[in-house]
């Protein structure tokens, strides 16, 4: 009677009532639930039966499937089991204080009452909760939809977790406090000085990763019920969230002017309210721009099926240096090689001059990107040069 409503929670997102009963000397468990007006996914997956085949639906073909069906977006849906009286204060208050600091709002738009300022940012229908309001404002949203937090994950060199935090608060609060988090938690300043004064530069422009974070937020595609997951490296941030585009929209859209039309209209309208993203299309402009002040190479977009993935390279000058290895050699090669790891790669293409790249990572036990950098630097020292293409080509040392 308990693992029955968990299960069905956990992979359902619904709750349902369990109860036990006898008949004729027999125990026996009668599962009540409520009728949906809206799809139920099993897992994150959408799935539908025509005849006798059954099919996932994904994409632009769920989304038409679910407004043929409900005439209406996920976000859209009313909840009847929670009330405004249920919803977190403090989240309305962060929203409003930051709604006045954007100048979205007024002071006079503001001071009203919870359900009033719900119905302004039309996240009330038909005097019901919609799921973007209980997103939005409600301690755990995971009521709504399992899997609707932010996941932050600190990874080392090969791979394994150092350490991570799960943001499971409402929207509101977790976007109030996760880029301080992300600075203060995940990532360390170089430490400088000019003229006698500290300067902290840190390898990623603060205000490029708030905004895509925040775009992550507010056009996840919450109904499949996976968390948005932000990957910490030593070298890259990665921010990955699951997402239906406009029919159309390619990696190539994204990065140029366009149109805005988000997926999830209600969270987003909020998030602009409150000074957290931009409208008209304008972040992945800002995003570009932030890093470009900085002197950092450009994000880039990458689309895998109903995932979209945002790779923020470091700032390599902002780096702080650690060994790489136990025999790096005090001022290593010129150019600033690692020389414990130059000279190992050297002697791997000695024996084999058509190792590739990869194949040197794996071999060296290293990071690609790591194995890329010292290449990179023994190719612009001259060590070491490319004959030939990446497929057919080889490598020859200048020694």
């Amino acid at each position: 009677m308990e693992d029955i409503p968990n299960k069905i929670q956990s992979g359902l997102g619904i709750v349902a009532d369990v109860n036990k009963h006898t008949k004729d000397g027999k125990d026996y468990l009668k599962i009540k639930i409520k009728p949906s007006t809206f799809p139920i996914s099993y897992h994150g997956e959408f799935h539908y039966r025509s005849g006798a085949t059954k099919q996932q639906l994904t994409g632009i073909a769920l989304t038409e499937f679910i407004m043929q069906k409900t005439g209406f977006r996920w976000e859209d849906v009313t909840v009847d089991h929670i009330t405004v009286d249920d919803l977190d204060d403090e989240s309305f208050r962060i929203f409003r204080r930051e709604a006045l600091r954007s100048k979205r709002m007024s002071e006079a738009e503001l001071n009203i009452s919870n359900e009033e300022l719900l119905s302004k940012l039309r996240l009330l229908s038909n005097g019901k909760l919609k799921r973007s309001a209980v997103l939005l404002f409600y301690g755990d949203p995971s009521i709504v939809q399992v899997g609707s937090y932010v996941k932050i994950g600190k990874f080392g060199e090969h791979g394994t977790v150092e350490y991570h935090d799960d943001l499971e608060g409402s929207l509101i609060s977790t976007a109030d406090k996760i880029v301080d988090l992300i600075s203060l938690k995940y990532l360390k300043a170089k430490i400088t000085y000019e003229h006698n004064r500290r300067v902290e530069t840190y390898p990623y422009a603060r205000n490029a990763i708030r905004e895509a974070i925040y775009n992550a937020i507010a056009h996840n595609c919450y109904m499949y019920g996976t968390p948005i997951q932000i990957r910490i490296e030593e070298e890259q941030i990665i921010i990955s969230n699951r997402c239906i585009l406009p029919e159309g929209w390619t990696v190539e859209t994204l990065m140029q002017p366009h149109d805005s039309i988000p997926y999830n209209p209600d969270i987003a309208n909020v998030f602009y309210r409150a000074g957290y993203i931009e409208t008209w299309g304008q972040g992945i402009q800002k995003i570009c721009d932030e890093c470009i002040a900085l002197g950092a190479k450009l994000p880039r977009y990458e689309i895998l099926g109903t995932g979209i993935r945002v790779y923020f390279p470091a700032l390599e000058s902002a780096l702080i240096g650690q060994p790489k290895t136990p025999n790096r050699q005090s001022g290593g090669l010129s150019g600033g090689i690692d020389g414990g790891l130059a000279e190992r790669i050297l002697a791997l293409i000695r024996s084999n001059a058509s190792i590739t790249v990869q194949e040197m990572a794996e071999t060296l036990e290293v990071p690609k990107r790591t194995l890329e950098r010292e290449m990179k630097k023994l190719r612009s020292s001259g060590r070491v040069i490319r004959v030939g293409g990446n497929r057919y080509g080889y490598w020859k040392l200048n020694d």
